[in-house]
């Protein structure tokens, strides 16, 4: 006999279909990346990332005021600074009147309510290109987090509600979340990049900051894609030094660990569709090999359905769009 049991009933319509939908976006899961430039009434596309843009003080301002009137409501800023004010000890990040500093007032003064992301690395700021001091092609974990814990301070007093961490040095969480406290943010929280991969998909990235590594590559201090339980551990101590909420990076290569922890640590999620995934959407969907709107949503359900609270794309802005 036939099955009594037939799953495709609840198939049958849109209406039906949307009401047992198991997982369901929002505008509050995107976080939207912005790179900051200095001058005046810049708004220059990244040729590797269609529709994506550096924007000087005043673009930035026109556009979360943009973001905020489409229901998106936090930013991660980037900083692309110019090669003389970079340095082995990554001495502009500390600037009080520094770019990032002043891309985060800008932003809250423009929209106090919008959440202000701040990224907290050295390698927009060295001349070598690394996440960290370099001694003898060497990245120096210790010396590095030490500046690292100076510099989310200053984010901090320029009004960034999270800083995050994206470098991969040990114990840095800890430095910042304890250089906070005694500087009295208390209340500012730590985005960390606990599971971030030396991944190959970094590359339109690295254009856009004009940030490659000027030697070697970043594998003694990011993690190996080959690993699967080491980013358990990486997380757990993330989450033990003070972390609030831990990002995996980058994502669609990356489901299999963002399930994991989700399954394992009761902590908010962020993944990260980094560059060269929404590069590759960009280009095939250019050659007409896929619909990008289609898949890109696609995508957008599977880092929430994996475990996202926190969805960080350059689709943000298409995918709210879609979403009515």
């Amino acid at each position: 006999m036939f099955p009594y049991n037939r799953k495709r009933r609840l198939r049958k319509n849109t209406a039906l279909r949307d009401m047992v939908r198991e997982t369901h976006l929002h505008p509050d899961d995107f976080l939207v990346p912005l790179f900051v430039v200095e001058g005046k009434n810049v708004k220059e596309e990244i040729p590797s990332m269609p529709q994506t843009f550096r924007m000087s003080l005043d673009e930035i301002e026109k556009e979360v005021r943009s973001l905020w009137s489409m229901g998106l409501k936090g930013v991660l800023v980037f900083a692309k600074v110019s090669d003389v004010l970079k340095d082995n000890a990554g001495t502009e990040a500390l600037n009080p009147q520094g770019l990032m500093q002043r891309a985060i007032q800008t932003i809250k003064n423009a929209v106090p309510e919008m959440v202000v992301f701040s990224d907290v690395a050295l390698d927009p700021y060295s001349s070598f290109g690394h996440d960290g001091i370099v001694e003898n092609n060497k990245i120096l974990n210790d010396e590095t987090v030490e500046v690292l814990a100076q510099m989310a301070v200053s984010h901090a007093q320029a009004g960034a509600d999270v800083v995050a961490p994206s470098d991969m040095m040990d114990g840095r969480v800890l430095h910042i979340r304890e250089a906070l406290e005694s500087n009295g943010f208390q209340d500012t929280c730590i985005m960390s990049y606990g599971a971030k991969y030396a991944s190959h998909y970094y590359g339109p990235f690295r254009d856009a900051l004009d940030s490659a590594p000027g030697f070697g590559d970043k594998k003694t201090y990011q993690m190996d894609p080959a690993n699967r339980l080491e980013a358990i551990e990486e997380v757990q101590l993330d989450i033990e030094e003070g972390a609030d909420v831990v990002m995996v990076k980058p994502g669609i290569a990356y489901l299999d660990i963002l399930r994991d922890l989700h399954n394992e640590f009761n902590i908010p999620l962020a993944v990260y569709q980094v560059s060269g995934e929404y590069a590759m959407l960009k280009a095939a969907a250019e050659k007409g090999w896929l619909d990008y709107e289609a898949v890109m949503m696609e995508q957008m359900i599977a880092f929430k359905r994996a475990g996202a609270s926190i969805i960080t794309t350059y689709s943000a802005k298409d995918a709210v769009t879609l979403l009515g």
